[in-house]
């Protein structure tokens, strides 16, 4: 009888393990499959749900997708710099086997530029034909 609860008590332990380590696997992204079209969306041109959602997080470092019945966005902030003179680019996106992977870059202004002394909250968002899979940023 010890020893089937023995046995019983170290099988709830190791599948408490192994749920805890498997949360804690990263996706990265894989080879490339082929690169997907996109185009950059201006904030005036935005479903106003998701100017809503960029506006609620705009402080802060942030990624999410937004989708219609007709397109996916991809979003990307980078949260509030202390100067204007920012600008993101789109070094990557395609899709692998799994995913849409999706990497840009926050570039700061150059030596000498002129920016507005005001703080300024860089994003970009992608526009997409509608896809089902997940979105992973680099």
């Amino acid at each position: 009888m010890k020893d089937k609860k023995r046995k019983y008590i170290l099988m709830i332990i190791l599948l408490g393990v192994l749920m805890l380590l498997s949360g804690c696997v990263r996706k990265e992204c894989e080879e490339k499959v082929k690169d997907l079209e996109f185009t950059v969306t201006k904030e005036e041109e935005l479903p106003e749900a998701l100017r809503q959602q960029i506006e609620e997080k705009k402080e802060g470092d942030f990624r999410f997708t937004y989708s219609d019945n007709e397109y996916l966005y991809v979003a990307r902030g980078y949260g509030i710099q202390e100067t204007g003179g920012y600008s993101i680019s789109v070094e990557d996106c395609y899709l692998s086997d799994t995913a849409i992977c999706v990497k840009t870059r926050l570039q700061g202004p150059e030596n000498g530029e002129e920016v507005t002394k005001a703080p300024s909250y860089p994003f970009i968002v992608l526009k997409l034909e509608l896809r089902e899979e997940e979105v992973l940023f680099q």
